[in-house]
């Protein structure tokens, strides 16, 4: 499967940058911090190519999205052990396609590679959890 890894690196790493500014999202709901984490990365010299995982990180359902944007927000939502069968089934989607293999195929590897990664969220949620942000 062709994509850009780093792409999908760095937006894994920074899609949540926005929450500097809106720190009450940290650990409650909301996404004001989308839009802020696309500013904040354009604001410090990252291209709108680049910037657009902070902002769209959660529009994973609407028509287009790319495979990098894809791979962005299921790795959001594995981080805590969220699956999330719609947004599983557009990356199943792609990757037969681009395999050749059946759905089932890929659904069962990818399967026991995001379980495998969410096997670990409560360590990593206890981890953020000890660290209260004070308003």
């Amino acid at each position: 499967m062709v994509f850009d890894r780093e792409a999908v690196l760095f937006g894994a790493a920074t899609h949540d940058v926005g929450k500097t500014v809106h720190v009450a999202e940290l650990s409650g709901p909301g996404s004001a911090h989308e839009e802020a984490g696309r500013a904040l990365l354009l604001d410090h010299g990252f291209g709108p190519e680049r910037a657009r995982f902070a902002a769209n990180h959660a529009s994973w359902a609407e028509s287009g999205v790319g495979l990098e944007d894809l791979l962005v927000s299921l790795a959001d939502k594995i981080w805590k052990n969220k699956r999330v069968p719609e947004l599983e089934d557009l990356v199943v989607a792609r990757l037969a396609e681009a395999s050749g293999r059946a759905a089932w195929e890929e659904f069962i590897a990818l399967d026991e590679l995001l379980t495998a990664i969410g096997d670990g969220a409560d360590r990593r949620l206890a981890f953020q959890a000890s660290f209260p942000i004070h308003g």
